[in-house]
């Protein structure tokens, strides 16, 4: 399996402290059956540079490979749509035109389209992380389905699936899986306490919903043709 949105960089973020707790949650990956991750730090109005992130990327690995953890780490980011496009140089998924973009969580800006379609045309496909858990939306779906006619692509939470984030937002999550608008789960983990790196609970419960081939396509196929630049389908 594929993470595209994982907090796993040491001392970055609100994600893992210590290079200690990094090596923990890749563990904790690799016995879920993850063989990639995307390190997905917070870009926000004061970013780190994706020159410091890839450094960064590049010193877990060979941790990783000193204690012979069978994972691989990418470069990524989880980008907020306060930040404006012309800084977004060097924040795409594993340098293809793939990039996370986080909406406040308690509200769906007005212009949230005008956003999308700057991304757009500046080159970049954006994929929304967690729309179940922004309060608008998960009042108000439809304006998730809103969006959707300007290619945006669609991630979700593990942890909402497996009903971590509360009933409401396990539903909402569910709901858009029926409607086959989502291509990606991904964990958006933080430590290897709560909000850990599995996926595997969630694909169980994603493959009640949709099959198991279509279910394990969010955390294959899908996300795979992101780390190559190619496109996907829902």
């Amino acid at each position: 399996m594929i993470d595209i949105h994982c907090h796993i960089l040491p001392g970055i973020d609100d994600g893992p402290k210590r290079i200690e707790e990094s090596l923990e949650m890749a563990k904790i990956a690799s016995l879920d059956g993850i063989t990639t991750i995307v390190a997905t730090p917070h870009i926000k109005e004061q970013p780190c540079p994706p020159e410091d992130i890839e450094t960064r990327v590049a010193a877990l690995n060979a941790r990783l490979t000193e204690k012979g953890i069978p994972l691989n780490i990418l470069q990524g980011a989880d980008v907020s749509s306060t930040v404006d496009v012309s800084s977004l140089h060097g924040y795409t998924i594993n340098k293809t035109r793939y990039i996370l973009i986080e909406f406040p969580h308690l509200y769906l800006p007005g212009n949230a389209k005008d956003i999308i379609f700057r991304l757009m045309m500046h080159g970049y496909r954006p994929i929304i992380t967690h729309p179940e858990r922004n309060l608008s939306i998960l009042g108000t779906p439809r304006l998730l389905f809103e969006l959707l006619d300007t290619g945006l692509l669609v991630q979700i939470t593990a942890d909402s699936l497996t009903g971590a984030f509360g009933l409401d937002i396990q539903e909402c999550a569910s709901y858009f899986l029926k409607k086959g608008v989502v291509n990606f789960i991904a964990t958006d983990a933080h430590s290897s306490r709560e909000r850990r790196p599995e996926l595997s609970g969630a694909v169980k419960i994603a493959a009640r919903i949709l099959g198991e081939e279509q279910a394990d396509r969010l955390v294959t196929l899908n996300p795979g043709n992101v780390l190559q630049g190619k496109a996907i389908g829902a």
